[in-house]
Formats: C-alpha cells, sequence, structure tokens
C-alpha cells in the first residue's frame, strides 16, 4: 500500500466560531431546556427519564442512555504509585480511605442546570457574592452599576445588604461567553407578559425595554456578567402597578412580582404548590471548534492497483510458491477488466481502474491515527486527478 505525504497546503488550520441559541422555560419549580420534552425511553424505572438527569440539566457526556438505575455505568481508576484520582475526592480522602491497589469510582451522569440564589437580608451568608465583588469591581469600567457599591448619582446600593437575586448559568451551556446584546428575560402572568429586560446597550446592564407602560420600564433592573454566566437581578418595582400579588415564597411576605422573584423554584429549594407566573430565559452563546481540514490528493496516473485478489482474473491461478527460504508469485497474472460498455456485445477496451472506500491517516512513524470512509466508493482511472477533503473538529 502506498503513502503519500501532505504538502505544505493540503493541511489548513483554523477556527469556527459559532453562537447557539439557548432558552430556559421554568414554571411550577421545574426548568425546562430548549423546549426539550421529557423522554421516557424503554427502560421504566428511569425516573429521571431516558438520560437519567432531571427536566433543565444537560448531561456531560451522555452516557447511560435508557440504561436502567441499577445498572449505570461509572468512571473507576486502581489507586497506584502515580496517585491518581479523581477530582470529587479530596487528597485527606484519598490518602486515608484508599489503599494502594483499592478501586477508586466516581458517577455519571455530570449534569448541570440554571440554579437560582436569592439574598433577602444582611445577615445572610453572600459567599457567592463575596467571591463576585472583585470582578464585578473590574466591570465598572463598562457600566457603574457592576460596582459592588455605590453612592454615585443620588443612589446608592451595597452588595452586602441589597436584596439581589442571583442567577448561575454553568458554562457547558454557553461555552465561553455570554453572546453580548442576546440577553432577554420575561416575565408572564397567567400567559400575559409583564416585564422584559434585554442587555440592548451589549455593556451589561439588563434594561426593562416592555411592555409599553409597565411599571419600572426603561430602568436597570441588573446586570450580566458574561464571561462568569452570571445574572445578578436587583429591580424591586412592581411591575403590575398593584394589578397582581402572589405568595412566591411560603416564607417570604412580600407578593409583589418583581425581578426579585424571577425564576423561582430554579434549583432554590423552594416548594411551589401553585403558580400563576412563569419565566423565559434566552441568549446565544459562545463556542470555538479547532478544526483541522486535510486535502489528500489521489494524482493522475496513480492509485490504480489494488492488493484485493478480486481485482485479477478469477480464471487465472494465484496461488503463490513458497518454501523455506524463498516466496514466488505467479509471473502472470491478467488484471480483471471492469470497464462496461455501452453495448452488449463489444468488449470494452482495457483500463486500468480502482474504487477507493477508505483513505488512512498515519503519523510520522507510520502509525495508523485515523481512517475516513466515504459514503460510495469512488471510482479512480489513471486519467482521473481526485481530491478528497477530510475535515476534523477538535
Amino acid at each position: 500500500m502506498p503513502y503519500y505525504p501532505f504538502g505544505q497546503d493540503d493541511i489548513v488550520r483554523n477556527s469556527i466560531k459559532a453562537h447557539p441559541n439557548v432558552s430556559f422555560y421554568i414554571y411550577g419549580g421545574v426548568v425546562y431546556y430548549n423546549d426539550t420534552p421529557y423522554q421516557t425511553g424503554s427502560i421504566s424505572d428511569n425516573i429521571n427519564g431516558v438520560m437519567h438527569v432531571p427536566p433543565g440539566f444537560i448531561s456531560l457526556y451522555e452516557y447511560n442512555v435508557d440504561r436502567p438505575d441499577g445498572g449505570l455505568i461509572y468512571p473507576f481508576l486502581t489507586k497506584d504509585g502515580s496517585l491518581t484520582s479523581f477530582k470529587t475526592i479530596t487528597t485527606e480522602s484519598f490518602n486515608s480511605d484508599f489503599q494502594y491497589g483499592d478501586i477508586v469510582t466516581g458517577s455519571y451522569p455530570l449534569s448541570a442546570s440554571i440554579t437560582r440564589n436569592f439574598f433577602s437580608s444582611s445577615t445572610q451568608s453572600r459567599k457567592e457574592l463575596d467571591a463576585l465583588k472583585n470582578t464585578m469591581n473590574y466591570y465598572t469600567i463598562n457600566s457603574e452599576h457592576y460596582a459592588y457599591s455605590s453612592t454615585n448619582n443620588g443612589s446608592s446600593w451595597d452588595k452586602d445588604t441589597q436584596k439581589v437575586n442571583l442567577i448561575s448559568i454553568p458554562s457547558i451551556f454557553y461555552g465561553s461567553q455570554i453572546k453580548k446584546g442576546s440577553l432577554e428575560l420575561n416575565f408572564y402572568v397567567s400567559g400575559t407578559i409583564i416585564g422584559t429586560i434585554k442587555d440592548e446597550r451589549r455593556n451589561g446592564e439588563l434594561i426593562q425595554t416592555g411592555p409599553v407602560g409597565s411599571g419600572g420600564s426603561g430602568s436597570i433592573a441588573g446586570v450580566a456578567l458574561y464571561n462568569e454566566g452570571f445574572l445578578m437581578l436587583t429591580g424591586s418595582w412592581d411591575l403590575t402597578n398593584g394589578q397582581h400579588t402572589e405568595a412566591y415564597n411560603p416564607s417570604d411576605s412580600d407578593t409583589t412580582p418583581n425581578w426579585l422573584k424571577f425564576a423561582v423554584g430554579a434549583q432554590d429549594g423552594i416548594a411551589i404548590s401553585s403558580q400563576k407566573s412563569a419565566w423565559t430565559l434566552g441568549f446565544r452563546g459562545t463556542s470555538k471548534t479547532q478544526v483541522i481540514t486535510m486535502f489528500a490528493n489521489a494524482p493522475k496516473g496513480l492509485i490504480n492497483h489494488s492488493n484485493n485478489p478480486t481485482f485479477l482474473s478469477f480464471s487465472d491461478s494465484k496461488q503463490a510458491s513458497s518454501g523455506t527460504n524463498f516466496y514466488i508469485e505467479p509471473p502472470s497474472v491478467s488484471i480483471k477488466n471492469i470497464v462496461s460498455s455501452s453495448y452488449s456485445d463489444e468488449t470494452p477496451n482495457f483500463n486500468k481502474e480502482t474504487y477507493i472506500s477508505k483513505i488512512g491517516i498515519y503519523d510520522e512513524n507510520k502509525n495508523l491515527i485515523a481512517i475516513a470512509k466515504v459514503a460510495t466508493p469512488v471510482r479512480k482511472t489513471e486519467q482521473r486527478d481526485l481530491t478528497f477533503k477530510l475535515k476534523l473538529d477538535i
């Protein structure tokens, strides 16, 4: 089998940047992701559906699809001198709980969904907000509303005491960054939209843009951290101007529909029995895929021979002679003429032809590292130049 090296211009490396749409719908304490319905599969005891994750969650590797709950696959390794372990196991636990030769196991699926954290009182632990303090102050170059605390323009706030509704979006949903200008949050009551906020200035400010005449229209309801995947909502005005009240949290006396109530029930520990409000969160992510494009050339006059036995005429003897110190192939074996004729009684002229069905990719040591297959074998004659375009996403 011949080897053909790639030329200088036969390998192209580039990056594809895409912005996939992402949407969440939150109602009744359940999160729905990209309008994905609940899928049961064929295994009846999968309480979380075919993917083994609750609604609104995404499975990282999509393992254990439609497997019974008692037969899930899982990662494992043996403790040895390399001290390799899982990130979910602490160093102390690894050293004390496992002996050399013990099997260390993990679990699948690895899943994630959006999470709501509401900070209502100054005495409540705010470690999540504290962790974002430096990041927020850094982004004040984009807008003063990122400031952790401020007394500018006659208004003041301090995230250590201010009521804050923090929406956390795992990076598995948006990639490297939430695309600026794509955020849209909607607040519904009984199917009617009562508030919409967007980052229409593309500077992180979440501005209430509608509906026309709604309470707080034009006001800034919070800020977005595009790279980190956080939405920090602080808008506390009544979106219905007193026309609607609802018990969003049994332990909270505030029944006003405002942006502090956005996404109630989204993994925040609040049990909701009945609810008229619903919310949608939409944005576009940013994914960068490294791509290698290879052009495999089949030059004219080459790659027209095959070692496949069917390449030779069936009537000829193809048995080679061999012994302890020799191997002799038949001196004259005719190649099968597979050229077709337009007429049934005519024998076409012989033309050496092959059909290319696979292309092997080798490293510098001639180790096979990849195989590309074509959907239908491609006819290769001595008069044809062929170029196969191979594309690999990293």
